[in-house]
């Protein structure tokens, strides 16, 4: 139960809200630039893969003692640490003349927004009641999908006039920015609210990985939801340009209209979502019934290739809003633990996750450019490789429904 003044959460909240709309648009603002930074260091479809993944592969390297430390040191601590870390992080991938500089770059930029959401999403697991932590979870992946839709249009809109060098000074501005938000509206960590401190950070992850829940989850959160950022964030715009003859305007419009979409879906799910936990209904039901209408859609997406251009940006839009059900596994793992152990549970389930963003950002881009090289069209290619995706996803599916239901009913959604 939260023991905040209300004031007190719409502060907090709005400081961690804010960080992380940065952390969004800085992850998936590669998608916008994409055409931009291909053009100037003559990248292809896998060196276009690899520097979107280095976001996600520093992202992912911190998790595991990212969690410990929100456990023993308390989000706001850790996140102001971190935060300082991507400000460098932004600084330098403004400077970079060569790609392994904007890989370097694109990597510290990843480390440094990775509490961004494991920060707000520990402290809500202690302060906020249930029903409170469902809802503040949609809500802070709705300010997400809010960078999303500032990494479009705005973006597409800017760049003839600053150039992507001068947009990520802005961005560093705007993390220094969030430092002192944070810094002023989010509550020390005290000694009395985390508990023992040997009983906070004996366990390490050993109890966290056993726990027949968080396994079942595991291909889940690698391949769909992995899977869905990965699209999100990259393949949603070369498939728009390359495959369905989209401008690069127009993919940043219909990109646009995708993230829009996102923010609306996460903003009806804070909405619902208490609402749903109070009726019993847990997250393995929604991911069960709900999921399988993303491959659908991707299944249709993949067939139709470049032949109905005028659908793509909505059949884009459906699969990535069809995805979000996957998206109740993250606050379900976190109460499937004691608060103790919240960190490092939503650390192990994050890293997981951005391994598979990492891992699908750039096994796409990398069977593409295999593909082509066998004698493939470019369309071809792009369907064979997201093909190769759809497989993997519904193989995780079908582990989730063939795994034994150890999970608790009480586990929320």
């Amino acid at each position: 139960m939260s023991v905040l003044t209300p004031s007190r959460i719409v502060g907090l909240f709005f400081a961690f809200a804010f960080a992380y709309f940065l952390s969004a648009l800085i992850r998936a603002v590669t998608a916008t630039l994409s055409p931009a930074l291909s053009a100037e260091f003559a990248l292809n479809a896998g060196d276009l893969g690899l520097l979107a993944g280095a976001y996600f592969l520093g992202f992912a390297t911190t998790q595991l003692p990212l969690g410990t430390w929100l456990d023993r040191f308390g989000p706001k601590r850790v996140i102001l640490c971190f935060l300082a870390v991507a400000v460098c992080g932004c600084v330098a991938f403004s400077a970079a003349r060569t790609f392994t500089e904007l890989i370097v770059a694109r990597a510290l930029c990843g480390v440094g927004v990775s509490a961004c959401l494991m920060a707000p999403l520990t402290g809500y697991r202690r302060w906020f009641a249930s029903g409170m932590q469902l809802r503040a979870n949609s809500w802070m992946l709705m300010s997400g999908s809010l960078g999303m839709v500032a990494s479009t249009l705005p973006v597409q809109w800017l760049m003839p006039a600053l150039g992507w060098r001068p947009l990520f000074w802005g961005l560093a501005v705007l993390v220094a920015l969030a430092i002192g938000l944070v810094a002023w509206a989010v509550p020390r960590w005290e000694r009395s609210e985390a508990g023992d401190l040997q009983a906070a950070c004996a366990p390490g992850y050993g109890v966290v990985w056993a726990h027949p829940y968080f396994r079942r989850m595991v291909p889940l959160g690698f391949f769909c939801y992995g899977g869905l950022i990965a699209v999100q964030t990259l393949w949603a715009t070369p498939w728009m340009t390359q495959v369905a003859g989209y401008s690069a305007l127009e993919a940043a419009q219909a990109l646009f209209g995708i993230n829009v979409a996102m923010l609306c879906t996460f903003w009806f799910w804070g909405v619902i979502n208490p609402r749903l936990a109070r009726k019993g209904v847990h997250a393995d039901r929604l991911i069960t019934v709900g999921l399988p209408w993303s491959f659908v859609l991707l299944a249709m997406i993949i067939i139709a290739g470049g032949s109905l251009p005028s659908l793509v940006g909505i059949a884009l839009a459906l699969y990535c809003m069809s995805c979000t059900f996957v998206a109740v596994s993250q606050p379900a793992v976190a109460m499937a633990f004691a608060p103790a152990l919240a960190g490092r549970a939503l650390t192990a389930y994050n890293l997981v996750m951005f391994s598979g963003v990492f891992a699908v950002q750039w096994g796409i881009g990398l069977a593409i450019d295999a593909f082509r090289s066998a004698g493939w069209t470019q369309v071809q290619a792009f369907q064979a490789s997201m093909g190769l995706f759809w497989c993997c996803c519904v193989a995780s599916y079908a582990y989730f429904l063939m795994s034994r239901r150890d999970n608790l009913e009480s586990v929320t959604p």
